[in-house]
């Protein structure tokens, strides 16, 4: 199956939290969209990393995605190496994604920078022919993305283009709280921790917000780019 997208956050919850919304529309539009978590998120304070992967695949269920897959590389001590770039990009070659959207750059958690380095990297890297990988006895063939994307997490950074997703933003929310053991649930008696609570949530909805009105609509997405972006016609910017 080859994909048009491929979302990859080091976290299960990372690409609901951020690009949800623009992997909705690009549903819509008749893509195929697929997701790739690289660890089980074992080390979140609460939950654990079986209840975490049964709540992403209920989130990918509400999100209709084409597959969504789960590496064990583990949470917290990941490294951007040889290793770890393989297995990215064994599934990059498999799926032959046009787009990966990634990790952000900078965010509050260090995963988050160090996983959207490991993502790009893995990205060009699978281009090349003479880095080989393969699938029981079948060699793979090379493939690199046209582009990465990194998406926006929870430090504020200012984005060089926004995904309108206001049409998706209910559908959105839902599928972060299928994570029930993560965010907002008043019926947990688990620890709460700086995603829990409700103000969390609400300021997720307040960054779409804030993204949204740059380009007149109610809720965005942002993503950050390494190289400049091309445009085909002045008049598909808003």
């Amino acid at each position: 199956m080859k994909l048009d997208i491929l979302a990859i956050g080091i976290h299960p919850d990372d690409v609901e939290l951020s690009a949800s919304g623009t992997i909705l529309k690009h549903i819509a539009f008749g893509k195929k969209v697929g997701i790739l978590d690289l660890s089980r998120g074992e080390l979140g304070t609460r939950g654990n990393a079986t209840l975490r992967s049964q709540e992403a695949n209920a989130s990918a269920k509400i999100l209709g995605v084409s597959m969504r897959e789960q590496l064990t590389m583990r949470d917290g001590f990941f490294e951007n190496d040889e290793r770890h770039q393989k297995q990215i990009i064994e599934v990059i070659r498999k799926f032959q994604p046009e787009i990966v959207l990634a990790n952000a750059i900078s965010d509050r958690h260090p995963d988050h920078g160090r996983a959207a380095k490991l993502i790009a990297d893995a990205c060009f890297y699978s281009g090349l022919i003479k880095i080989e990988t393969k699938v029981g006895n079948q060699t793979q063939e090379a493939w690199r993305p046209k582009a990465v994307y990194h998406y926006i997490q929870d430090q504020f950074m200012k984005p060089d283009f926004v995904v309108d997703i206001t049409q998706f933003m209910d559908k959105k929310m839902e599928s972060i709280l299928a994570y029930s053991s993560q965010f907002y649930d008043p019926n947990s008696n688990e620890p709460e921790t700086p995603i829990s609570s409700k103000n969390f949530i609400e300021n997720v909805k307040a960054k779409c917000a804030i993204f949204g009105r740059a380009i007149n609509c109610d809720y965005a997405e942002g993503f950050t780019v390494n190289r400049y972006i091309g445009v085909e016609n002045l008049f598909d910017l808003r």
